[in-house]
């Protein structure tokens, strides 16, 4: 079955075509990872996927979603990433991606569960954030600083300093987040960008930053490794992104030596009316890999095998992103392989389960 055939990307092959999705945790301790994330991350790297992309991490302390984000701006970030990755590997072969970002306008944000879609006050150490204009992204949020543009070197300089740690803490494939509403995606939405300088206005500008980073970033990630950057294929807006400007995007990434996109869409505001149903966002895949050429990972609602093993037989995507499900029962793709008879290296512990 060609959903169980290996796909080399670059040149890495992944054993098929299943990835865990990147679920942020908010459970760091300064930055680094906790004893929750080499439970979460042990347990998810077992499931029989390709690859296992680590949470979303942030290149600066502005750049955090919440006070308990991973961040990779120090040597001591870059020690503890590296020993979770040699932890991880060390009972599996699984590739290992870690995805950069930078939060704008959506950080100095509530830990999800203690109170969603909530910012932070004073009191609770909150902290300025920085977008690409100072609009605020709901009534109750405060408006973000609009960056100078010496402010976006610098973010340009954080993003490939983060990099270039990830390679040195042994990641096999990096991603920069450029979707669900974060400093990348608030640039290329003429919903968040009003500027009228190099960095807003047309497409083009505010396509700009997003290829300056992935530009600086390929001069120093390895030729052997994978570089690929989740994009977002529309905002589900009126005045917002479609997916023919991601389109155009992903062109131009592709051109920069970008090797794959992950297609996410929404986020850029809160309350945007989204039709979520089983597989809501595999068109947009489809749609940039048609016109791109480029290796696409598609995401979102893939509840079954059945329903992957259909996108991957209809070339609507390379690859099947899945987060909750591999949560909810980290063996089912096991199971399904088991079904069909797919020879799989199981860990001599578990090999007497199934």
């Amino acid at each position: 079955m060609k959903i169980f055939n290996s796909i080399k990307i670059n040149n890495l092959r992944f054993r098929n075509r299943f990835s865990v999705a990147s679920m942020c945790q908010y459970s760091a301790k300064n930055g680094n990872p906790s004893s929750w994330h080499y439970s979460h991350l042990g347990r998810l790297a077992q499931t029989g996927a390709g690859l296992l992309m680590l949470e979303s991490t942030a290149v600066n302390l502005q750049g955090r979603i919440s006070k308990k984000d991973l961040t990779l701006i120090n040597k001591k970030n870059e020690i503890e990433l590296k020993r979770l990755v040699k932890f991880i590997k060390s009972s599996n072969d699984i590739h290992l991606g870690l995805q950069i970002s930078h939060a704008g306008r959506k950080g100095s944000a509530e830990i999800p569960w203690i109170k969603s879609n909530t910012s932070l006050n004073k009191k609770q150490k909150s902290w300025r954030t920085f977008a690409p204009s100072a609009i605020r992204r709901d009534p109750k949020w405060p408006v973000p600083k609009s960056l100078k543009v010496n402010q976006i070197k610098r973010i340009i300089s954080d993003f490939k300093n983060s990099a270039k740690r990830a390679n040195k803490a042994n990641f096999d494939v990096l991603e920069i987040h450029m979707a669900h509403g974060y400093l990348l995606h608030q640039f290329f939405s003429p919903i968040s960008n009003k500027r009228e300088d190099k960095y807003g206005g047309t497409l083009q500008n505010r396509c700009r930053l997003l290829l300056e980073i992935t530009k600086e970033i390929k001069k120093i990630w390895p030729k052997n490794k994978v570089l690929g950057a989740r994009v977002n294929g529309n905002d589900w807006l009126s005045n917002g992104i479609k997916l023919k400007d991601c389109i155009y995007l992903v062109k131009n990434l592709k051109k920069c030596g970008l090797d794959y996109v992950c297609v996410s869409s929404g986020g850029i505001l809160p309350k945007t009316k989204i039709k979520f149903k089983p597989g809501y966002q595999v068109h947009l895949a489809r749609g940039i890999k048609k016109m791109t050429g480029i290796t696409t990972r598609t995401t979102g609602m893939i509840n079954s095998f059945r329903q992957a093993n259909k996108i991957i037989n209809s070339n609507s995507a390379d690859i099947i992103n899945i987060g909750r499900k591999f949560v909810n029962d980290p063996t089912w793709l096991i199971k399904e392989m088991k079904k069909r008879k797919i020879k799989f290296n199981l860990p001599n512990q578990y090999s007497r389960c199934f």
